[in-house]
């Protein structure tokens, strides 16, 4: 298992890698582009949540895909919540930009995850 160590997700004490959930939510035939990122959380520091991108002939209920991941993922790896949007942040190169999808969560806070 390989991801960016500034992208791991530390939820509870819990190490918990973008990239296993993402891999499982890509298996979903309803998805074209996913990002997991971490957001705050009052209890457990920050929890996993799954930003998704639908095939234009496809429709899919948010907690739908969070049942889909519950199947497939231990509980503390579930995302909490999914947002569905048109298309994710991309650099030139291509490369999802998780950063810009953190931005909004941390905005205002002591500790920043960027």
């Amino acid at each position: 298992m390989t991801d960016r160590i500034k992208d791991m997700i530390i939820s509870g004490g819990e190490n918990i890698y973008p990239a296993e959930i993402e891999r499982v939510l890509a298996e979903h035939p309803a998805l074209t582009d996913v990002a997991v990122i971490g957001v705050p959380d009052e209890r457990w520091g920050e929890v996993p949540k799954a930003v998704v991108v639908l095939r234009p002939d496809a429709s899919v209920e948010p907690h739908e895909l969070v049942g889909w991941c519950r199947e497939r993922l231990a509980g503390y790896k579930v995302p909490r919540t999914v947002d569905l949007m048109t298309e994710l942040p991309r650099n030139p190169t291509g490369k999802i930009l998780k950063r810009e999808l953190r931005k909004p969560y941390w905005e205002g806070r002591e500790r920043q995850v960027v």
